[in-house]
């Protein structure tokens, strides 16, 4: 897609995000959280080892009368088995991802329930990130399209999202030519399902929560090389310490979790491209 085209995408996903501003209808509900994951058999294109991360996460989801935002930001710390610039340290990654939901529902004031569907939303945001390594990724992404809202307890939402994804190679052979350092890729989509299921084993408050992105091929990569679909799956299953333990619902939760990711970024035949790996977690909701 032309610069222009991505340029017109990017206008629309800030209108959307703007044009119902939340100061005049105010939250509803709101849920933040700081939380904390370990894994340490995480992989990234290129390298053989396995390697440890630490990630630190900040989380905030909110409701309104017409709709809900949704904001994360992920500091993802490597150990060096992914040096950072220099290979004197492992590699830090910011991870910024924002979408907000229209309910059209909501906005016409009808209701848009059919079968398991309580609710059609429109979802539109964007995605930043940045690393300090000498690859230098920069990810601008922005997304729009349909959301399908499941009636289930918490909630399950199924969207398909149009993307456009620009992107930057730091690589000494990506800098000689200006179309390879600020890579852009052919408009793709993602099939997203995300959910979020509270239940109790017992006496113990549970929930099962995550994500699933079907990523379809996005053209060629700063080499030239056709990328192809891409399957992400990070899901955790968590439990309300902070209900057994002191009373307090939604305060602490502890639990363990999963990352599977196929053709990491569509990469593939090289090492590191595929993603195996058992986390540990903890949020605490404030």
């Amino acid at each position: 897609m032309k610069k222009a085209g991505i340029s017109a995408i990017v206008a629309l996903v800030g209108a959307l995000a703007l044009a119902l501003p939340l100061t005049s209808y105010g939250a509803d509900w709101s849920d933040t959280f700081i939380g904390y994951r370990y894994g340490t058999r995480f992989t990234e294109p290129n390298i053989r080892p396995k390697i440890e991360k630490h990630i630190v996460q900040f989380s905030h989801a909110s409701g309104y009368k017409l709709g809900q935002n949704f904001m994360n930001l992920d500091v993802l710390l490597s150990d060096r088995n992914d040096p950072a610039q220099g290979g004197e340290s492992g590699a830090t990654d910011a991870y910024l991802v924002y979408r907000h939901q229209l309910h059209l529902g909501k906005l016409l004031g009808k209701s848009m329930a059919f079968g398991p569907i309580k609710e059609v939303g429109i979802t539109a945001g964007f995605d930043l990130s940045t690393k300090n390594t000498a690859f230098a990724p920069r990810k601008q992404m922005a997304v729009i399209g349909p959301t399908l809202k499941f009636d289930v307890p918490g909630f399950l939402d199924l969207s398909i999202l149009y993307t456009v994804e620009r992107n930057h190679c730091g690589l000494a052979v990506c800098r000689v030519d200006p179309n390879r350092s600020r890579h852009r890729f052919d408009p793709y989509l993602i099939v997203n399902a995300s959910w979020g299921i509270p239940f109790e084993v017992g006496s113990v408050p549970l929930k099962f929560q995550g994500f699933a992105n079907y990523i379809t091929p996005k053209g060629r990569d700063y080499f030239n090389v056709k990328t192809k679909a891409e399957t992400l799956v990070r899901t955790s299953l968590m439990a309300d310490v902070g209900r057994m333990a002191w009373g307090a619902k939604n305060s602490l939760w502890v639990g363990v979790g999963y990352e599977y990711w196929q053709h990491k970024f569509g990469n593939h035949g090289k090492p590191g491209v595929n993603t195996r790996s058992p986390t540990l977690q903890v949020e605490w909701h404030f």
